[in-house]
């Protein structure tokens, strides 16, 4: 059992960081009262400005990976300008722009990549590489799990966790950003700028996005298909999960993360071989299912989360 656990844990870290990056990201933009569910369509817009600059930037193979995520991260923020602009200014149903944010993601990066390249997919010929941390990867028990064939970007990711669990309750931004989604009026009238905190807050979650997306190529998926998976659906949901919070977060995507490595790595190994194919590859949504059916009434959602805000109205 312990031979298995330590065959499947850096596989799970693996999922786990870009779902925790791209719920990190969703957070951000529901806090402030914006429901972002294209988080899908921004990590399909992250993979291939990730693939593309990586494939063809013309840069060493050592940086082409970082300023691949750096031109991941920047075009989801690009692209989230639509979703803001539609939202926060136009005050359009948040719901159904997120849903034209996934739909045009992805026929557009398709278009693109087809046009540009010659071909629907955009393969890489190089991610970013595992690596065992001197020292700490000789620690019994942790060692092997956490500091053995790790990604650079792991670190990354938990960074930017404890970052946003400090800029979100301990800084005079965070505070102006969650009032911004539970009662936007009252803020309005301590002279917080509701439009411009939304205007940030969907602008860093596209940001967050694409990169998850970007890491997603770089450390999981190899190449740009014109999907994500549906793993910013998963990120949505294990935000919802994890109440809004983000350690909470963070374990709700660790699950969601180990449950989509037993679906993907089950014919690998012999004791998960011997299950059924399709109940491990529907296992991650029905998980899934029933975590948001069984958490739907504990559900501690900001309280203006969804709503236009009309600065003339109460």
């Amino acid at each position: 059992m312990w031979q298995l656990i330590v065959q499947i844990f850096p596989y799970a870290i693996a999922y786990t960081v870009p779902l925790l990056i791209t719920a990190l990201g969703g957070l951000y933009s529901e806090r402030s009262g914006v429901v972002n569910i294209g988080l899908e369509g921004l990590m399909v817009i992250g993979m291939f400005s990730g693939a593309y600059t990586i494939s063809r930037g013309g840069l060493p193979p050592g940086s082409a990976v970082w300023v691949g995520l750096l031109a991941a991260a920047v075009a989801g923020a690009a692209f989230s300008v639509l979703h803001a602009f539609a939202c926060v200014t136009l005050n359009a149903n948040q719901v159904i722009s997120g849903i034209a944010i996934n739909m045009v993601a992805g026929a557009m990066t398709r278009f693109l990549a087809r046009n540009l390249t010659g071909s629907g997919n955009i393969q890489i010929m190089r991610g970013i590489q595992r690596t065992n941390i001197p020292l700490l990867s000789d620690i019994p028990i942790l060692g092997p799990l956490l500091f053995r064939q790790t990604y650079a970007t792991t670190w990354l990711a938990l960074g930017i966790l404890f970052l946003s669990a400090f800029v979100l309750f301990k800084t005079r931004y965070g505070l102006r950003l969650r009032a911004c989604g539970e009662h936007p009026h009252a803020a309005d009238a301590a002279g917080v700028n509701i439009y411009r905190m939304r205007y940030s807050a969907v602008l860093i979650s596209g940001a967050l996005a694409g990169l998850g997306g970007g890491i997603f190529l770089t450390t999981v998926s190899g190449e740009f298909s014109g999907t994500a998976g549906g793993l910013g659906f998963l990120a949505l949901a294990a935000l919802i999960f994890g109440q809004w919070r983000p350690f909470g977060i963070l374990g709700a995507t660790f699950f969601f993360g180990f449950a989509s490595t037993i679906a993907n790595v089950s014919q690998a190994i012999p004791e998960l071989a011997r299950i059924p194919g399709i109940v491990l590859k529907t296992f991650p949504f029905v998980v899934t299912l029933i975590a948001l059916v069984a958490f739907s009434r504990s559900s501690q959602a900001p309280k203006a989360a969804g709503e236009p805000y009309d600065k003339g109205k109460r």
